[in-house]
């Protein structure tokens, strides 16, 4: 896996092209990496359900949830599932609609100048260890691209939306994540 630079896409993956994206403000404005946790239906994995979502295909009839959020456009640049398998949505120079409303470090609208990464989990659930290893390999891939990134700008959605977010939650092991990243 590396990065086209020119697509803004990981090689050797899957990319589903999500119409949730625009472009970005500043192009070469992309400083920092959030990191989310999706489950559809809530706490359950597998199948096709956040594909759908991110695509704007999501069934509201297929489960009483996606009622409540079969209208939503969002999207990530990227989601692990829980095998490690790793699926583009957003090349990484547009923006890809993730974070809502949101403000890191005093500057709102993280949108414009983060990317997103969805991990296929929940708040109440440990993540897989390939999870890490692949969140961790798409980091390092990120800041050999994007000069402005860093292992130091990864945050969480709930850092940059503590008043409505709670994601990756508390099981995520952002020690584990920060060790892997930093070894060669």
């Amino acid at each position: 896996m590396q990065i086209d630079r020119t697509e803004g896409l990981l090689t050797g993956i899957d990319y589903h092209h999500s119409p949730n994206q625009d472009s970005r403000p500043d192009p070469d404005d992309v400083t920092g990496i959030v990191i989310h946790n999706i489950s559809l239906p809530p706490g359950e994995f597998g199948g096709g359900w956040i594909d759908d979502l991110f695509l704007n295909k999501l069934d509201p009839q297929a489960h009483p949830y996606f009622e409540q959020i079969s209208d939503l456009r969002v999207s990530a640049h990227v989601l692990i599932r829980r095998n490690g398998e790793v699926i583009q949505y957003v090349p990484f120079h547009q923006r890809a609609w993730h974070a809502g409303v949101s403000c890191w470090d005093g500057r709102e609208a993280c949108n414009d100048f983060t990317i997103g990464i969805e991990l296929e989990g929940c708040d109440d659930k440990h993540f897989e260890p390939i999870q890490y290893q692949q969140v961790a390999k798409v980091i390092k891939l990120l800041c050999q691209t994007y000069p402005k990134l860093s292992p130091e700008t990864v945050k969480g959605h709930q850092d940059i939306a503590p008043d409505r977010k709670t994601d990756p939650g508390p099981n995520f092991d952002w020690e584990k994540l920060t060790q892997l990243v930093m070894q060669e």
